[in-house]
């Protein structure tokens, strides 16, 4: 009887076991998926996150170049001009500090450096010759180029911006990323950026620079070679394990690629340790369902033998049940506060990413918005002597001012997403009328203080434009009439509209000082201003916008102050 009794439970234990094996194996297999499911997800925000944060990077100094190339300082310097290139010395060193850039230089006809910002060091580029660099050729060629390589002088990599100027010259801009590889290696991780050929070219690793991630023809090597300047091309410092690399022949890292759409090619890959986010889940999901499927089976066995021996072991059992529970309870309550823990360290990184790339775009949503929020703010502390005096239909309409002036913030916004891309936005017919009031309504507690005039404009008159861009444009042309006629006794402010057939014409003039002849000539040349604290930069900004409408601005003719003249193309 003993022994029959010792066989069954030995029988009963085999199966437990068996079972819960076979229960934490399945679970585990589930959780894992699962885990990797999340790391996957994380890794391609954070992967794109640092994308834009590399893009942004660029693009900060991709208009550099296009707005210096016929900046008449270079088109002198080009020329030979008595001082010129002396003169351009000190401005490009004044750019370059102010921009961040590592080192602006303009090349003359003949292919040596004219002009460049590190004029005064030991290592200056003046005098070099640079006709066997390949962002060189392509400007001479094609107008532009870009090429990443090793500095000949400096022997520091970094990205070559180049622009061919008038009278035959280019000027080029070195970017470096020593800012970049250390915000990644401060977000954790490994995040590196291959060209077409797989070759590394920014890394959070410094060493694994011009190192070949995939196999490259001798050919295809000695090609990359001559053209980043780099004397070998080191092996690959990492294996391949099916989408995961291993470091130190034992680290496993989940990696994810994003391609970076305006760097020729470039993807930005980025890498994290695999086995501490996922082999930590699937251990805890594992020992759970084995522990959870012995108390289970525990269970099924007590109430076997309670069934049997019910007048002996009834309090024993109860307790048994009891303590099991406890203690499943308290290893499920633990990993459910590991795993929130693990949570909220992944958002923190997430937050810090987002951090970082925001703050390459602050300053333009700061540019593009400052009008609304101001007059946002006049019309709440408006609102709120209104409503001390109780006059709350003046209040309603100007709760309906302000979400009317939350929806312009908003479109802003959408056109400073639209221009990350290069996009220029939405173009089509769009009532006038709403675009005087919109400019009106951002600029109404400014407009009080002057004689400001505007005709009734008909509902009908129809303009090809965007909204948002046309409204920017009249408000920078009526803020800098405001700002004109500061301090002045008689203030007045008058816009105009004239129908020629299919031409609108819209003008903006005033009663102040006008424009100084000198500046007049140059008013649309970039950093051109007649203001201490202007940065020249905004009617620059109005003829581009107008030019992508089709459309034209000009400063007109005045016997007194000024009056500028934006011409549309009439939506029929």
């Amino acid at each position: 009887m003993r022994a029959g009794l010792r066989s069954t439970w030995l029988r009963w234990v085999f199966g437990a076991l068996l079972l819960s094996a076979l229960a934490a194996a399945l679970v585990g297999r589930v959780a894992e998926r699962r885990a990797r499911a999340d790391l996957v997800a994380s890794l391609e925000a954070d992967a794109r996150l640092r994308q834009v944060l590399l893009a942004s990077e660029i693009a900060r100094f991709r208009l550099l170049p296009v707005a210096l190339a016929d900046d008449r300082d270079v088109v002198a310097a080009v020329r030979g001009v008595d001082g010129a290139a002396q003169a351009l010395n000190v401005k490009l060193s004044a750019l370059a500090t102010s921009t961040g850039a590592s080192v602006i230089y303009v090349i003359g006809r003949d292919g040596r450096a004219v002009s460049a910002s590190n004029w005064a060091d030991r290592q200056s580029f003046v005098g070099k010759d640079y006709t066997f660099r390949r962002y060189y050729r392509d400007a001479m060629r094609a107008g532009s180029g870009m090429q990443f390589a090793l500095g000949t002088v400096s022997h520091r990599p970094g990205l070559y911006l180049s622009r061919r100027t008038a009278e035959g010259g280019v000027l080029i801009v070195k970017l470096e990323f020593d800012g970049i590889e250390q915000e990644w290696r401060a977000a954790g991780g490994l995040t590196f950026v291959t060209d077409r050929a797989g070759v590394v070219l920014i890394s959070s690793r410094p060493q694994w620079r011009f190192a070949a991630t995939l196999p490259i023809a001798p050919a295809i090597a000695a090609a990359v070679r001559a053209d980043s300047g780099a004397a070998s091309l080191r092996p690959r410092p990492f294996a391949m394990v099916g989408d995961a690399i291993r470091l130190n022949g034992e680290r496993r890292l989940l990696q994810h690629v994003q391609t970076e759409p305006d760097a020729a090619g470039w993807r930005v890959h980025l890498a994290m340790p695999l086995q501490p986010a996922v082999g930590g889940v699937v251990r805890g999901s594992a020992i759970a369902a084995a522990i959870a499927t012995l108390a289970l089976l525990a269970m099924v066995w007590g109430l076997r033998e309670r069934s049997r021996r019910r007048a002996i072991r009834t309090s024993e059992l109860e307790a048994a049940v009891a303590d099991r529970t406890r203690l499943l309870r308290d290893e499920m309550e633990e990993r459910a506060a590991a795993e929130a823990r693990a949570a909220e360290l992944r958002e923190g990184l997430r937050q810090a990413n987002r951090l970082a790339a925001l703050g390459q775009i602050t300053a333009s949503v700061a540019h593009e918005t400052a009008q609304p929020v101001a007059a946002i703010r006049n019309y709440v502390a408006a609102a709120r002597q209104l409503l001390a005096r109780g006059d709350t239909r003046q209040v309603d309409d100007n709760l309906g001012a302000i979400a009317r002036l939350t929806d312009r913030i908003g479109l802003v916004t959408a056109e400073l997403r639209g221009f990350a891309r290069k996009g220029s936005g939405t173009i089509g017919p769009v009532p006038l009328a709403d675009i005087v009031d919109g400019a009106r309504l951002i600029l109404k507690e400014r407009l009080s203080e002057v004689d400001f005039s505007a005709p009734p404009i008909p509902p009908d008159l129809l303009v090809v434009a965007g909204r948002v861009r046309l409204e920017q444009v009249l408000v920078n042309l009526l803020q800098n009439a405001l700002e004109a006629l500061d301090g002045r006794p008689d203030p007045a402010i008058a816009v105009e509209v004239r129908v020629d057939g299919d031409i609108v014409s819209l003008v903006v003039a005033d009663n102040g000082p006008g424009i100084d002849p000198t500046v007049a000539e140059r008013m649309f040349t970039p950093f051109v201003t007649s203001r201490p604290n202007g940065l020249g930069l905004g009617l620059v900004i109005a003829q581009d916008i107008m030019t992508d409408l089709g459309g034209t601005l000009r400063l007109l003719p005045s016997e007194r102050g000024a009056r500028f003249e934006a011409k549309l193309l009439r939506a029929s």
